[in-house]
């Protein structure tokens, strides 16, 4: 169950088979590099509440070995790749390496719950490289849809692995620098043994759109409008969020924050520089006080979540704002799988109370791009690095599949796919052993409380 000095392995915990919950391990010569520690929200049936549980892997395989890990890398800020470490950092107890903007969100995220504050934490920029006990680590700036998101070119004695994190193509991404294709060429990446590869988009064709994009259909939607608008979007998507200040200003409409994470993610954009200055949201318990064509809501809440500010605006019970006829809700995100019936109910509700709503799903404008590459974007890396292997991660098995037959149409001597809990070989000879390590879900607040107390 050791790492040999002759072989890197890499071991997922969460996050294969599946989208959310990321936890992996590299292992080399005796030790355990640990990339990402996410959450994710599932429905629990027979909730009174109505509000999903908050649910993480289970870390006990790598925790019962804890002496031997030689640090933590969070890659970006979204919840499914840092979520989970307020609840388990202490059962890891290792240094936590990351950017500026994720270490940002991270104390933010950490002081909420009340929870320990990794210690060290080491902030690293993007294009930084570090030896982290045994592994040679390069931070590599990519586009997603938070600031400082990095793939990391992790290397051992006779082997090189590119774990990609969260990426698409974006040469417009309106916050940050734009994708660079030059950044993934020269000696470093020529004959890379294995690329470990999110595949949560493999199974559409073509391009994700561009942030860029977003921001000329938003702008095309909102400016004919009058009356009070709403945009609902994810909260961690710091781009959006400057569109949406970019549009108010260009529309002559003031913004409001409506969501705790919303402001959050606004402070730590702004203490980091990814916002211009000059476009500022105002007090969200001013909104009522504008006249009705300056008012311009920003909203968590697009996936139907019961308690969210754009459920609480459906409900007629947000304490800051009231919507009614002739009032408009643009969704600025597309619906995720299995939260169908919660996001028709939610516009059910506003269209009941003559609210018009305009879906992304449904628009002729673009009003949301994704944060994950489809399948020429795919194509075009595995065309570009030549790996002897792909692992395809960050999807369920559908995914991976796509993902992995997309990397042998372009060349890749090999491609695995696999299950949380199974051991892919990485070198010398690539292979797999299914089922090797204990894999589960902890459930805040029953299981991670048991966890901490214990």
């Amino acid at each position: 169950m050791t790492p040999p000095p002759d072989a890197t392995w890499f071991l997922p915990l969460g996050g294969t088979g599946e989208i959310g919950m990321n936890l992996n391990l590299y292992g080399h010569n005796g030790r355990w590099l640990l990339v990402d520690c996410g959450i994710t929200f599932e429905q629990k049936a027979g909730s009174v509440s109505g509000r999903p549980s908050i649910q993480m892997p289970d870390p006990g395989f790598i925790t019962s070995r804890r002496q031997c890990i030689d640090g933590l890398i969070l890659t970006h800020a979204h919840e499914d790749h840092l979520g989970a470490v307020p609840y388990l950092w202490p059962q890891l107890d290792c240094p936590v390496y990351t950017t500026p903007f994720t270490a940002s969100v991270l104390r933010k995220k950490c002081g909420w719950r009340r929870a320990a504050m990794p210690s060290p934490l080491v902030e690293v920029n993007p294009s930084d490289r570090l030896q982290i006990g045994v592994f040679d680590v390069q931070w590599l700036p990519i586009t997603h849809s938070t600031p400082e998101t990095c793939a990391l070119l992790i290397r051992t004695p006779g082997c090189r692995v590119l774990h990609t994190a969260d990426w698409k193509v974006d040469t417009r991404p309106v916050v940050g620098e734009g994708w660079r294709t030059a950044d993934w060429q020269g000696s470093d990446f020529d004959g890379i043994d294995a690329v470990v590869c999110d595949s949560t988009n493999a199974l559409t064709p073509g391009r994700s759109p561009s942030e860029g994009d977003v921001a000329d259909g938003l702008l095309k939607t909102l400016a004919p409008l009058t009356g009070k608008v709403v945009v609902a979007c994810f909260a961690s998507n710091v781009a959006r969020l400057q569109s949406v200040l970019r549009v108010a200003h260009a529309t002559g409409r003031r913004v409001g924050l409506l969501g705790r994470s919303l402001e959050n993610m606004y402070r730590c954009a702004r203490a980091n520089d990814y916002l211009d200055p000059d476009f500022s949201p105002i007090a969200h318990e001013h909104l009522d006080y504008l006249p009705e064509n300056e008012v311009l809501a920003l909203a968590t809440g697009s996936q139907g979540e019961v308690g969210a500010a754009l459920h609480k605006l459906s409900m007629d019970s947000h304490p800051h704002l009231s919507l009614g006829e002739g009032d408009t809700v643009v969704f600025s995100a597309k619906t995720i799988p299995g939260n169908e019936a919660a996001v028709l109910r939610l516009v059910e509700n506003l269209r009941a109370r003559g609210v018009a709503v305009i879906h992304a799903d449904e628009s002729r404008h673009t009003l949301h791009a994704s944060g994950h590459p489809c399948q020429e974007e795919l194509a075009d890396l595995y065309r570009q690095l030549k790996p002897g292997l792909v692992i395809p991660v960050h999807g369920e098995e559908s995914h991976m599949r796509a993902n992995a037959q997309i990397a042998r149409q372009q060349g890749a001597a090999s491609a695995l796919t696999g299950s949380n809990g199974d051991l892919f070989h990485l070198s010398p000879t690539p292979g797999v052993r299914r089922r090797w390590a204990p894999t589960g879900r902890l459930e805040w607040l029953e299981d991670v409380q048991r966890l901490i107390s214990a």
